[in-house]
């Protein structure tokens, strides 16, 4: 099967989607299709070889975060050539409602169309304001595909219609395979004697990535255990991070910087304790998937996305989003307690499984067949893209 895939966001700058996107292409072509990913990225970015880039894209402020999209005419351009030149069985496009390639993807092309809906936002007006510009483009997709029960929601809600809920995938087996930093690991010399490791990895300026909440309880976990460190993994001031700790806490805080997959993984498969303290704007919850599959207890703070991914706390604890005592107590009591985080690293090990790329590669596979029976090759649709998308941005 010939399938295109469109990614919103700036291939180069690190996220949830891109990350799918790239996955998803890799399985896609390890069981023998022909995958083509366009994608916006800047001129100096290496892109693998299954991706096209569509030219430079823009931060826009976009569901809690600041998105790199990419629009305009050249970006239109682009799409045509690239739709004309892949021919193919269907194409898979990711945020279709997100001013960026999705949405140019879904004017510009006719037949065989998937749709992936990532975003959960319960109280978008700008989604609902935005219907009747959207609506055209959303009729032209053969079927739909929400990563979560919420992704779903914020789909029936603001747009009408229905998808069926098919996870974020992750090869589990390349997490539980890696091997221990022993520098990261608690019994390391950098921890002391008896001390523990918590992770965090996640965009350190991006506030609702929740880093300043894990923060403010760190005070109340190195009182307690004071031989504890915190490393943390992701771009972003790191003077300004930990700027409100108490001078003499700060060394206990390593920052670690953009890390590869590798050591992603390393990391995951080191720490005593995993925290994720998001506190809101997720849909999902891939880092949960990935903490799992490395054998890393997790605790997160109670979003429903991450209940749902956490089996309702069965497999991670949870604690109250954007409390920082409630953080701190339960990661005090987790690190105090061994044979819970144990008990917890059994039960992820088994639920993850359902999130592996073996299962939702097939499932994807499965809608894409669907929509291709007794169906033509994607096609250019030559009615022309509406005029208001170019007063939107510049290239």
């Amino acid at each position: 099967m010939r399938i295109g895939i469109v990614c919103p966001y700036s291939w180069d700058v690190p996220g949830g989607v891109q990350f799918h996107i790239r996955d998803l292409a890799e399985h896609l072509i390890r069981v023998g299709h022909e995958v083509s990913v366009l994608a916006p990225a800047d001129d100096e970015t290496p892109l693998p070889a299954y991706a096209i880039s569509a030219g430079r894209a823009i931060p826009v402020p976009y569901n809690g975060s600041v998105a790199r999209l990419n629009f305009g005419f050249l970006s239109a351009a682009r799409v045509r050539r690239w739709l004309h030149e892949g021919d193919f069985d269907v194409i898979h496009i990711h945020e279709p409602t997100s001013p960026s390639l999705g949405l140019l993807a879904c004017w510009a092309a006719q037949g065989p169309i998937v749709a992936t809906f990532h975003t959960s936002n319960p109280r978008s007006r700008a989604m609902i304001a935005a219907y009747p510009i959207l609506q055209a483009a959303l009729e032209k997709i053969s079927a739909r595909i929400a990563v979560s029960e919420y992704a779903r929601r914020t789909l029936v809600e603001h747009l009408g219609g229905d998808a069926v809920v098919i996870p974020n995938g992750v090869d589990v087996d390349f997490f539980a395979r890696a091997e221990p930093k022993a520098e990261w690991c608690g019994g390391a010399p950098e921890a002391g004697k008896g001390g523990s490791t918590i992770g965090f990895i996640g965009r350190i300026d991006e506030p609702r990535k929740g880093l300043p909440v894990l923060m403010r309880a760190l005070p109340q976990i190195l009182a307690a255990r004071p031989l504890t460190r915190l490393l943390v993994a992701g771009r972003g001031d790191e003077e300004e991070a930990v700027a409100d700790l108490p001078a003499a806490m700060r060394s206990r805080v390593e920052f670690l910087g953009m890390v590869s997959d590798e050591d992603k993984a390393r990391l995951l498969r080191s720490v005593d304790l995993y925290v994720a303290p998001n506190t809101g704007g997720e849909s999902f919850g891939i880092i949960l998937v990935e903490a799992m599959s490395a054998g890393a207890p997790v605790l997160a703070s109670d979003l429903d996305a991450f209940a749902q991914v956490l089996d309702q706390g069965e497999a991670g604890e949870l604690f109250r989003n954007e409390d920082a005592d409630a953080l701190a107590s339960a990661a005090l009591r987790l690190l105090a307690d061994p044979q819970r985080r144990a008990a917890l690293r059994d039960r992820g090990a088994r639920h993850v499984r359902r999130f592996d790329w073996s299962t939702v590669g097939a499932d994807i596979l499965a809608v894409y067949e669907t929509v291709t029976a007794g169906a033509t090759s994607v096609a250019t649709d030559e009615r022309s893209t509406p005029r208001f998308w170019f007063g939107l941005g510049r290239e």
